[in-house]
C-alpha cells in the first residue's frame, strides 16, 4: 500500500517509524510544514529499514500523490483540516486523538464522516491492546457477572513539556479522554455523568495554562456501574495505565505485569520485577503496531472504522463534562454537553 504521513514531530517521527517497518506498507510518503524535517526523517528511515521505500513531499502535493490512506499527526490545530481534506480527497485517513481542538469542530466533522463513504479511524490505541481486549471480552461474555465497579487510570511517568500546557485542552481531554473511550469499548455502555476535580502539587506552568497536573472523576454509567478514574502528569515510578473491572463473580485487570510502577508495603512480596515502561510509546507500542495494521485493512475496504469520529466524539464530550464539573464544582450530565 502507498501510504501518506503528515506531520513529523514526536508521535508523527514514532508512526513513520513503525509504518517503515509494516510489510503491507509499499511506500511511505512523508510531509512537514517544517523546512528540512521530511529529508531528515526519510534519512533515518531509510538507515533503519533499508527496505523501506519513502518519499518526501511537500504539504501541498500529499493527497496528489495517488495514495491508500493518509495517516495524520500533526499538532492537534491541524487535525480538523487534514481529516476534511482526506475525506473530500476520498482517502480513507487515520487519526491521531482529538480529531479537532473544540467540541463544535468535533461534531462537525463527526456530521461530515456521517454523509461520506470515505472512512476515518481516530486514534484510540487502547481498542487494540492485548490486555484491553481481553477485559472487553471477560465483560460481553457474561464472565465477570454483572460488573459494579471500574478504576481506570492514566498516570505519566513525568510532565509534558511547559509549551504544551497552553494547547492541550486540559488534562481531561489530553490523557483521561483515552479512558472515557476505552470505558466505551470495554463496557458497551455509555458515560451518563461525571463529578471531576482537580489539584496542583508541580511546576507553576500547569496553574499558569489553566490546567491541573493531577485530576480524579466519578463517572456514572448508563447502566448505573460507578467509575473511579484518576489521571496525573507526575508518577515518578513509571508510565502506568490500568483499567480494573469489578463484577459479581470476578475481577480483571489490563495493564497489572511486572512493569506495573508500584512497589508492595508487604513483605516476601517480590512483584512487580520491573522493569517499569517509562512513557505511553514503549507501554503500548504493540498497540499502536496493531492499529495502523488494522488501518490498512479500513483503506483496503475490507473492514469498517474501529473507532469513528462519532466514537472519539463521545470521548471528547465526557472530557469536555469533566473540564466543566471541575471548573464549576457541581456534577454534569452528559446531557448537558452537546453531541450529534
Amino acid at each position: 500500500m502507498r501510504i501518506g504521513l503528515v506531520g513529523l514531530g514526536r508521535i508523527g517521527a514514532f508512526h513513520a517509524e513503525t509504518l517503515s517497518g509494516l510489510p503491507a506498507v509499499d511506500t511511505l510518503v512523508i510531509t512537514d510544514a517544517r523546512e528540512g524535517v521530511g529529508d531528515e526523517v526519510a534519512a533515518r528511515l531509510r538507515a533503519g529499514h533499508p527496505q523501506a521505500r519513502v518519499e518526501v513531499v511537500r504539504p501541498e502535493e500529499l493527497l496528489a500523490a495517488g495514495l491508500d490512506g493518509l495517516v495524520v499527526a500533526t499538532a492537534t490545530n491541524g487535525h480538523a483540516e487534514w481529516i476534511r481534506r482526506g475525506i473530500e480527497g476520498g482517502v480513507a485517513t487515520f487519526c491521531e486523538k482529538p480529531v479537532a481542538g473544540s467540541l463544535t469542530e468535533t461534531i462537525e466533522l463527526a456530521r461530515l464522516e456521517s454523509e461520506s463513504e470515505t472512512p476515518v479511524h481516530i486514534g484510540h490505541q487502547r481498542r487494540f491492546d492485548v490486555g484491553f481486549r481481553r477485559v472487553r471480552e471477560a465483560v460481553a461474555s457474561g464472565e465477570l457477572g454483572f460488573v459494579h465497579t471500574i478504576r481506570a487510570n492514566t498516570h505519566d511517568q513525568a510532565p509534558p513539556p511547559a509549551e504544551f500546557i497552553p494547547t492541550s485542552g486540559g488534562i481531561f481531554r489530553d490523557c483521561g479522554v483515552h479512558d472515557f473511550d476505552a470505558i466505551r469499548f470495554v463496557t458497551g455502555r455509555e458515560i451518563a455523568s461525571v463529578y471531576a476535580v482537580g489539584a496542583n502539587k508541580g511546576a507553576d506552568f500547569f496553574t499558569e495554562g489553566g490546567d491541573v497536573d493531577t485530576g480524579a472523576a466519578v463517572l456514572t454509567l448508563d447502566d448505573d456501574t460507578l467509575v473511579l478514574m484518576s489521571t496525573t502528569r507526575y508518577n515518578g515510578g513509571g508510565h502506568d495505565v490500568r483499567m480494573e473491572v469489578m463484577g459479581e463473580r470476578g475481577t480483571i485487570t489490563a495493564g497489572l505485569d511486572h512493569s506495573l510502577a508500584m512497589t508492595s508495603a508487604e513483605l516476601d512480596v517480590d512483584f512487580p520485577r520491573g522493569p517499569q515502561r517509562w512513557s505511553f510509546m514503549e507501554r503500548f507500542l504493540p498497540a499502536y503496531r496493531a492499529e495502523l495494521t488494522a488501518f490498512f485493512e479500513v483503506a483496503a475496504g475490507r473492514a469498517p472504522s474501529p473507532c469513528t469520529i462519532a466514537d472519539a466524539l463521545e470521548a471528547f464530550r465526557t472530557a469536555e463534562a469533566c473540564e466543566l464539573s471541575r471548573a464549576q464544582r457541581r456534577p454534569v450530565a452528559l446531557t448537558e454537553i452537546e453531541g450529534l
